[in-house]
């Protein structure tokens, strides 16, 4: 039995279409469907059922799957092993982040190590779901965890900065959205999960604000708050890092979660992934600024600068 066809035959199991367990290999669905269709003619049983609702396990799949899992755990152990002693920088750095924002601030100094280090191939993949990364669906990953949450005990992690959520308005739209202005009407931007959102406005300094619209993903929140469609709150490492923006005269900082550094501990003795760990590390001391809560620094060509109010100090109650 090819241990690839297992791989596919569990993406279709968990993703229950050809299109989706695609994606998630990142191979083709027309793979997908073909590595499955060659497990299943070689073992002579039918282990999908085809549906309009896409691929359901038969009574066989069903079996098979956790015999399949055994051996998915028993193959990605045997690859933290040898990837454990490899002492080569050369190889594939796969590293998961939260969001693009937080991709921008650390890319500079994965540049050098990849310039530094020609054989080093980096992958870096956004996505807000949590890998695996005992399954080595990453390397590394850059994870967002509540201000008392630690990480899984299989995991070994480094605590880079607090995440602090800060209050603001458009610089362009300020006259008509600044609810500290007069004839103002301000109104609070929306997630589509709005469970987190709600409760922090509803204990802001704004909360007779209404709450209007539902987008999907930082990135689009702040578009929207730059074209002035309303009010942000949004952490300080997006906020304070655009001059589109400043912060409400109000800004109720609050220290909700960190970010943290996580790795398996099978792979600490890997040459590029301990140069990877290091490069990131290095790489947030020139941005730590923009998680402090401090605001922005002095601009010593003269731009503009924020000032610390004692009112800006962060909540981390």
């Amino acid at each position: 039995m090819d241990w690839n066809d297992v791989r596919h035959f569990l993406a279709l199991a968990r993703q229950g279409s050809v299109r989706a367990a695609g994606a998630s290999l990142r191979v083709s669905h027309s793979t997908v469907a073909r590595r499955v269709e060659a497990l299943e003619a070689e073992l002579s049983a039918r282990l999908f059922d085809r549906t309009r609702d896409g691929y359901v396990l038969t009574e066989a799949g069903q079996k098979m799957l956790p015999c399949a899992e055994r051996i998915e755990l028993e193959m990605a152990a045997l690859e933290r092993g040898l990837a454990g002693d490899d002492e080569r920088l050369c190889g594939t750095v796969s590293l998961t982040c939260c969001d693009s924002f937080v991709s921008g601030i650390f890319m500079p100094a994965l540049r050098e190590l990849c310039l530094g280090n020609p054989e080093i191939e980096l992958e870096f993949i956004i996505d807000s779901r949590s890998f695996d990364l005992t399954k080595r669906e990453a390397d590394l990953a850059l994870r967002v965890l509540g201000k008392d949450q630690d990480p899984p005990g299989f995991l070994i992690g480094s605590k880079l900065a607090p995440v602090i959520v800060c209050s603001y308005v458009a610089t362009a739209h300020e006259d008509r959205l600044d609810p500290e202005r007069p004839g103002s009407d301000p109104r609070w931007i929306g997630f589509q999960d709005r469970r987190v959102a709600d409760v922090m406005i509803a204990r802001c300094s704004y909360p007779q604000v209404p709450i209007w619209g539902a987008f999907s993903s930082l990135e689009v929140a702040l578009q929207a708050a730059k074209a002035g469609l309303g009010l942000l709150m949004v952490p300080t490492y997006i906020g304070d890092g655009d001059p589109a923006l400043r912060r409400l005269a109000k800004p109720d900082l609050r220290h909700l979660a960190d970010l943290w550094l996580l790795s398996h501990p099978d792979l600490r003795g890997n040459a590029r992934l301990s140069a990877a760990r290091r490069c990131v590390t290095r790489g947030l001391a020139p941005q730590r600024w923009l998680f402090t809560g401090a605001g922005r620094p002095s601009d010593a060509t003269g731009g503009h600068e924020f000032a610390t109010r004692r009112d800006d100090r962060p909540d981390v109650s």
